[in-house]
């Protein structure tokens, strides 16, 4: 993975010395398409059928976000809604309509391990 040196200060204290910081270099994007080529050269799918099949999965994947629920996607991790909000002091004050919602992935530890040998180049 290719990385740059990316010089930041520190907000809390801005007199401070500035530090250098690596930072990643995307390389690219894969899409859902790159991805069932990929598995299509391993499996018995075509990539229609793989396409088709993420497709439906990237579609149906808010529906349980909504509702709640944390969604455990095997090997790869769990994602889940993770709320956030003004606060109020006490609970008659509080107002629904500034609740925002973020999406959090926690990867596997078979995905964390699957890292553990990433080569790092400096550009």
């Amino acid at each position: 993975m290719k990385y740059k040196l990316i010089e930041k200060g520190n907000p809390s204290q801005p007199a401070a010395p500035k530090k250098w910081y690596p930072n990643a270099v995307n390389a690219g994007k894969f899409t859902v398409s790159d991805f069932a080529k990929e598995i299509a050269g391993r499996s018995s799918l075509t990539r229609g059928d793989i396409e088709n099949v993420l497709t439906n999965f990237f579609d149906e994947l808010p529906t349980f976000l909504k509702v709640g629920m944390s969604v455990q996607l095997g090997n790869f991790g769990t994602v889940r809604l993770s709320l956030s909000g003004e606060g109020a002091e006490n609970p008659a004050a509080f107002n629904a309509a500034t609740i925002a919602a973020k999406v959090i992935f926690t990867p596997s530890v078979e995905l964390k391990n699957g890292l553990n040998d990433i080569k790092f180049e400096q550009i």
